[in-house]
């Protein structure tokens, strides 16, 4: 079953001008499902942009809801 996930005018987020709109809707559409950057093609300016406006929306989106992102927790191996 695929997910419908929403683009960033439905959610208020506007396409800068200077950046290709569609690398930056897919860049966009990754990040609010979870991706990471991981290939090639993800590093060109346009997607990572949309990326990071993903991003830096699910935070502001956490933080409204009152959900906390806790510490990663680092396991430490001593040889």
């Amino acid at each position: 079953m695929k997910r419908i996930l929403p683009k960033p005018e439905e959610l208020g987020v506007t396409v800068p001008k200077h950046v290709k709109e569609d690398l930056y809707r897919k860049g966009f559409e990754h990040s609010i499902g979870g991706g990471q950057i991981t290939k090639r093609e993800h590093l060109r300016a346009s997607f990572r942009a949309g990326f990071r406006d993903g991003r830096i929306f699910l935070r502001e989106e956490r933080r409204r809801r009152g959900i906390l992102e806790f510490p990663v927790k680092w396991r430490l191996v001593s040889r």
